[in-house]
């Protein structure tokens, strides 16, 4: 059986080694210097100004709708368009936190939203954010997307869960939007085991985000911005300024053992990304012009970086054979969360929103995708092709 991954993290035995050592030295394994030096080191890589750290990428999403509510950037009630074809942890922090969730339908050749799915729900609905996924390493016209979105001044922010390091009209995915929120958890491009984070250059995005992380308390804030907001809210005293909690906020941080190995995962990123790129292209060129599945387009990417290979097939019939084909040798899965509409959450608290996503709908029934994990060997490789090409 080939595995969607292979291992806990890219050169596990040299990154366990070093972690043990670690873990042995540390003083403390609660957030610390190693999770602060992460959050220097990943945003170096990813090119933004700030990056906070978090227990994981479903948590980061989290963590950005109550800080954009924190802010005062958007209420409750307001409406929030996401991409139909996503993950849960999409639309149910924005459910959760009393806010409209309203699907936006996905190109069937991308399987990300364009301009034009935009448009037409703008046409219907009056939306404050707009929280774009960046599908499997894909993505559509993002760059018209930011422009409707700078135009009618709405809030643009991007999940680039899984799509760390892919390229578009020269800029990285996630940096796109006002922030992007990313997952570090063992299965996708970079592990820390658990982890997330979420990356803006608004630096009181940053600051409301570090208090969400923590309570609502100002304890992991450099000490610059602790003054600030303690001269702002007169809280004088060093006794009671560690346990005043200036906002809503929620235990979201990542250990000691997260960042630490953050730090040592972050240097092979390159090397990662590379390997995943050259594979995808392997299967890209010998899959998505077979007539039995539809074609996806990539023509558009810069440099693609995913952790799997998406395949949508003509027909439930074939996606089933596939299915049957694949047992005990290719571990498979479904595209994601399918179309989120469809699922049982939504529809008990969204149901006015069910609309009728048809591409999103045909890849939840007809798709399944395959790991691209950099440990592929040329054998498997060829045995995948063998699989899906015949």
């Amino acid at each position: 059986m080939i595995p969607l991954i292979k291992s806990t993290f890219h050169n596990e035995k040299s990154t366990k080694k070093e972690l043990i050592k670690f873990i042995q030295k540390a003083d403390y394994l609660s957030f610390g210097k190693e999770c602060k030096k992460f959050e220097r080191k990943f945003a170096r890589y990813q090119g933004r100004d700030h990056c906070v750290f978090v227990n994981s990428g479903s948590s980061a999403n989290l963590a950005l709708i109550q800080a954009l509510l924190n802010m005062g950037k958007i209420k409750k009630g307001d409406k929030v368009g996401f991409s139909a074809l996503t993950w849960s942890t999409n639309a149910m922090p924005a459910i959760q936190l009393g806010l409209d969730t309203v699907p936006i339908d996905v190109e069937l050749d991308t399987l990300n939203v364009s301009s034009s799915k935009l448009l037409k729900v703008l046409k219907k609905y009056n939306l404050k954010v707009v929280f774009i996924t960046n599908l499997l390493g894909f993505c559509d016209d993002l760059d018209e997307i930011k422009k409707i979105c700078d135009e009618r001044k709405i809030i643009l922010i991007e999940d680039n869960c899984e799509a760390l390091g892919t390229v578009y009209k020269g800029k990285k995915l996630g940096n796109f939007g006002l922030a992007s929120t990313f997952s570090f958890y063992v299965g996708h491009h970079m592990s820390t085991i658990e982890g997330g984070s979420i990356c803006t250059d608004s630096n009181a995005l940053a600051t409301a985000l570090g208090l969400v992380r923590a309570h609502g308390w100002d304890r992991n804030l450099s000490e610059g911005k602790q003054r600030k907001i303690r001269e702002k809210f007169k809280v004088n005293s060093t006794f009671y300024s560690r346990y005043t909690f200036y906002d809503l906020g929620y235990n979201l941080r990542p250990t000691e053992i997260n960042g630490f190995i953050g730090n040592q995962q972050v240097k092979y990123l390159d090397e990662i990304v590379k390997k995943r790129k050259d594979n995808f292209i392997k299967f890209a060129k010998n899959l998505y012009s077979n007539p039995n599945y539809y074609p996806i387009r990539y023509d558009h990417i810069d440099l693609i970086s995913n952790f799997a290979v998406p395949i949508i097939c003509k027909s439930k019939k074939i996606r089933d054979e596939l299915v049957e084909k694949c047992n005990g040798k290719v571990e498979i899965r479904p595209i994601v969360g399918g179309d989120i509409s469809q699922q049982p959450f939504f529809i008990k608290y969204m149901n006015k929103y069910l609309e009728n996503n048809a591409n999103a709908n045909l890849i939840h029934e007809q798709g399944l995708y395959f790991g691209n994990n950099p440990e592929l060997t040329s054998k498997e490789i060829n045995l995948i092709l063998k699989i899906f090409t015949n």
